[in-house]
């Protein structure tokens, strides 16, 4: 109930553009801080940081994921760094535009968990149930933002890619919002 609330009614709509606009604007200017800073960003003393915490008697970070940074994460630390701080921007654009918003809240909750995992706090579980709440609305977190005129467009020409046929309305007229047959 809640959540066909969530993803159809105006009222939560609008809602969700307060909360969606305000992760965007966390997410966007912390990756403007770190695109402006006088030295570039480099994520390696952060996951250096973070693999120390995994040990101890009450480690704030999980063995296996300390063992994922070292094995991986720490090696191509210029991709994360990368993928970070570019993240951070694309997200809190698509957040704040409201366009694709469900995949810019896939991506700004991916983030959340991996700094949790990395045994940071701060906003990050705050800022992960709120994206939760974007993420399950669906295309309504961006009703009323880009979404409304980017995804019907977007869905015909996904459509159209895989030969799939618009529907016709019975007056010999497809509809322009992208429904197809399935």
């Amino acid at each position: 109930m809640f959540n066909t609330f969530l993803r159809t009614n105006r009222y939560a709509a609008a809602a969700l553009f307060f909360l969606r606009f305000y992760l965007g604007y966390q997410w966007f200017t912390h990756g403007l801080e770190k695109l402006n800073a006088p030295e570039p960003f480099n994520a390696a003393g952060f996951l250096a940081g973070a693999v120390g915490k995994a040990t101890g008697d009450h480690p704030a970070v999980q063995g296996w994921w300390a063992d994922f940074l070292t094995a991986f994460a720490i090696p191509n630390a210029d991709v994360f760094s990368f993928l970070v701080l570019w993240g951070e921007i694309l997200a809190g654009l698509g957040l704040m535009l409201g366009c694709f918003t469900t995949v810019a809240a896939l991506g700004a909750l991916a983030m959340n968990f991996a700094f949790l995992l990395s045994g940071t706090t701060s906003t990050n579980p705050q800022m992960a149930i709120m994206g939760l709440f974007v993420l399950v609305a669906g295309a309504n977190a961006g009703r009323y933002g880009a979404d409304r005129w980017v995804l019907p467009y977007f869905k015909a020409a996904v459509g159209n890619l895989f030969g799939r046929k618009p529907k016709n309305d019975g007056r010999g007229k497809t509809p322009t919002r992208g429904a197809f047959v399935g």
